[in-house]
């Protein structure tokens, strides 16, 4: 049986990697689906993808930055689908570098996109939630929403050469804390995964084709050193990075009726690094 019938589902930064992952999951389990890239055609193929297996979504496309964002994206989901009970914060990525050799902007951009743009679409479900539960106490009647913040074990644990990447990834961990104690009177259950070495195009060798990205026209540059992944590697007790699809569950697990009373949690999700 799908767990997720009825439900209705926004999946930030959904056109690749661990954001594809859990939107083609939770779709799978009956959820509709407002699926998010920065570009159109790799959040059209999610799109295709749920709507050939029978499923249900639409894209809301763009920067999650853009101050209109959060506002946009919960609209589109309730005007689609006529409601909304799950977020996931997944777009991110990541400017690497020393402390010395960061700037004001380069520190800015991973607060803007892993702090500001979360707090943003939160905050324009507040009002929609506050009215839902409102109405639904009143029926006798208790509906449990979900929120999965995606941290890091960067910003658990810290890691040098991210200083801007771990102190946003660290707060994700404080607004989620944060928000378990806010909205438990919503009956809305606020949690967070943290990932450790997934593969996905951030994690992708140094020079890769897929490690190039244009963001608010600049070209950003992912990819690690062969070196600096056989590293990496060799910490992990299961002895491999992850992958998209095992790094969606969790978050499958954070969305479902199983964690209904579970709030206010970090997760994480890395292999046994870190522990």
């Amino acid at each position: 049986m799908q767990a997720l019938v009825g439900k209705v589902a926004i999946v930030t930064g959904s056109g690749r990697g661990i954001g594809r992952a859990v939107a083609v999951r939770l779709a799978s389990e009956g959820a509709s689906v407002v699926v998010n890239d920065l570009d159109q055609a790799p959040a059209q193929a999610v799109v295709d993808k749920i709507r050939a297996g029978g499923g249900s979504a639409i894209a809301c496309n763009g920067n999650v930055t853009a101050p209109d964002f959060g506002d946009r994206v919960v609209a589109a989901a309730i005007d689609a689908f006529g409601s909304l009970d799950i977020i996931v914060n997944n777009a991110g990525y990541t400017r690497d570098g020393v402390i010395q050799k960061q700037s004001d902007a380069q520190f800015q951009a991973m607060l803007d996109v892993h702090v500001t743009a979360p707090f943003r679409i939160l905050r324009a479900a507040a009002e929609p939630w506050r009215a839902l539960a409102k109405a639904e106490a009143a029926e006798g009647r208790e509906v449990i929403r979900k929120v999965v913040n995606i941290s890091s074990i960067s910003g658990v644990n810290g890691n040098a050469g991210q200083i801007n990447y771990a102190a946003a990834k660290a707060a994700v961990v404080g607004m989620t804390k944060t928000l378990a104690k806010e909205w438990g009177r919503l009956k809305v259950c606020v949690n967070c995964v943290a990932f450790g070495f997934i593969e996905t195009r951030l994690n992708l060798p140094s020079g890769h084709p897929d490690t190039i990205a244009e963001i608010e026209g600049e070209a950003i540059r992912f990819g690690v050193p062969d070196s600096f992944r056989d590293a990496v590697t060799a910490q992990i007790p299961l002895g491999r990075a992850g992958t998209p699809e095992e790094a969606a569950g969790p978050v499958w697990f954070f969305c479902s009726p199983d964690s209904d009373y579970v709030s206010g949690q970090t997760l994480l999700v890395a292999g046994g690094l870190g522990v």
